[in-house]
């Protein structure tokens, strides 16, 4: 009946399946992570590499009030309240535990300064030295090859195997599947002796699916995930029972550009300097419309509700936070400019109109206030007036699922009709749903994955094996 067994299989081959994979390795001997892409990762290995921490090593060095009441009460004030709070105080109570444990464990390398996110009260996120997620991949990937943990790549998920009880006891596959093509690869059947993890991450790309949820999210409008972010994994869940929640809730990335495909290398350009150490204007009027440091849902609104396009703008001493900005230049993402004059000619803006922007969130940044949009004036914040000048066409582009499955604090999928949890499944990260609420905040991503992939991998190792 079975073609091969494991102790526990893990679907999915980002941040949360290579967490639970790594902590289940504590419980358990026996663990697979099956991956249908042809590389190891998902989205996960093109993120940024943004992690938040409250209470962090370096929030205490720059001295840096932060509390997991304070973040929690940032990604509820975000979220809009829609969130699930028991697991949303998880993940900030977990949050500096995860980051150390990255560092301590895996040896992830991060930059010695922390950066100030959207919607985020204080400055409290980590980033990796390669401004990428790939930092943090590639040092999973290693322990798991040294721990004898297998990551089969080109294997696509299809179906639970249920049991008499109608606990989940293995999965049936499709090995040696060539990605997008579903008639390819053979058909195996996998038994799992104590659990199955799901952390096969969002739908952002399954256009058929997104738009079912937001008619609004057509194929017009790209997305950063990588081809391999579709909805199959948790169709199959919700097919057993699983309980889907909050779905529509789909979030577009305010900061990518215009002048690349995907999420690129202009996206953290803009979180690291446009938007934290410039300004955002609307290119017709040459006027900013928005606090730059909103949470991404308050600058969506404001970007697509109006039909602005949008251009960032910031000086020679604001690019200096911007690690990507040697290849955005060489990439034509971010244009270089010797004034105001030439950037507002370049962009088509109106320059007197620009100039005024510029002369009021320069006199901002000298009060310590801005009365007009309420953006946070911290310290090392500067008035706009030092060149070169950089810019960058920016577009909202789809980027993350807040919806997926319930889960409790345990990280067990929840059953839609009894609402207990399904026997011997498990799940976490972006398949999940209600930890985010209406929007999620800049580098909560990571954060959530690290602890729920943790706490799922030790609770499903710890199931007693069947025989």
């Amino acid at each position: 009946m079975w073609d091969a067994e494991y102790d526990l299989i893990i679907i999915g081959s980002g941040f949360a399946g290579l967490a639970a994979a790594l902590e289940a390795r504590k419980h358990c001997s026996s663990i697979i992570v099956l991956e249908k892409m042809r590389v190891p990762g998902g989205n996960s290995v093109i993120s940024g590499g943004l992690v938040a921490a409250a209470g962090s090593e370096l929030q205490r060095q720059a001295g840096i009030e932060d509390s997991p009441e304070l973040m929690m009460a940032d990604m509820l004030a975000a979220g809009m309240k829609l969130n699930q709070p028991e697991l949303v105080r998880i993940v900030a109570e977990r949050s500096v535990e995860a980051l150390q444990w990255t560092i301590d464990d895996l040896g992830v390398k991060y930059k010695p300064r922390l950066s100030h996110l959207g919607g985020h009260s204080v400055p409290r996120t980590y980033n990796t030295i390669e401004t990428s997620g790939s930092g943090i991949i590639r040092p999973m990937l290693t322990r798991c090859r040294k721990l004898g943990i297998p990551v089969q790549l080109k294997t696509l998920f299809k179906r639970f195997v249920l049991d008499e009880n109608d606990e989940v006891e293995g999965v049936m596959v499709s090995e040696n599947y060539i990605f997008p093509n579903p008639k390819t690869g053979e058909i195996r059947r996998l038994r799992a002796k104590k659990a199955v993890v799901l952390a096969a991450g969002g739908f952002a790309q399954d256009i058929t699916f997104r738009t079912i949820q937001n008619p609004n999210l057509t194929a017009d409008i790209e997305s950063t995930n990588q081809p391999g972010a579709t909805a199959e994994s948790l169709i199959e869940a919700i097919r057993i029972g699983a309980t889907p929640i909050q779905l529509s809730l789909i979030q577009l990335g305010p900061w990518a550009s215009r002048d690349e495909e995907g999420f690129g290398v202009g996206s953290m350009f803009s979180m690291l300097a446009g938007f934290p150490y410039g300004i955002l204007v609307d290119r017709s009027s040459g006027r900013r419309f928005v606090n730059e440091l909103s949470d991404r849902k308050l600058l969506v609104d404001a970007m697509l509700n109006s039909g602005r396009e949008a251009v960032a703008i910031v000086d020679s001493k604001g690019v200096q936070h911007a690690s990507t900005l040697e290849k955005c230049l060489k990439r034509g993402v971010v244009k270089q400019y010797e004034s105001i004059d030439e950037l507002a000619n370049d962009n088509r803006i109106p320059l007197e109109a620009l100039k005024n922007t510029i002369l009021s969130y320069n006199a901002s940044v000298e009060k310590g206030v801005d009365d007009e949009f309420g953006k946070p004036i911290t310290d090392d914040l500067s008035p706009i007036q030092f060149p070169p000048y950089f810019s960058i066409r920016l577009i909202s582009k789809v980027h993350h699922c807040m919806g997926g499955l319930r889960i409790n604090t345990k990280a067990q999928v929840m059953h839609v009709r009894t609402q207990q949890p399904i026997g011997r499944l498990y799940a976490a990260g972006e398949i999940t749903g209600g930890i985010h609420g209406a929007s999620r905040l800049g580098s909560n991503a990571i954060t959530d994955c690290l602890v729920f992939g943790r706490i799922a991998g030790r609770n499903a190792a710890q199931e007693p094996s069947r025989r």
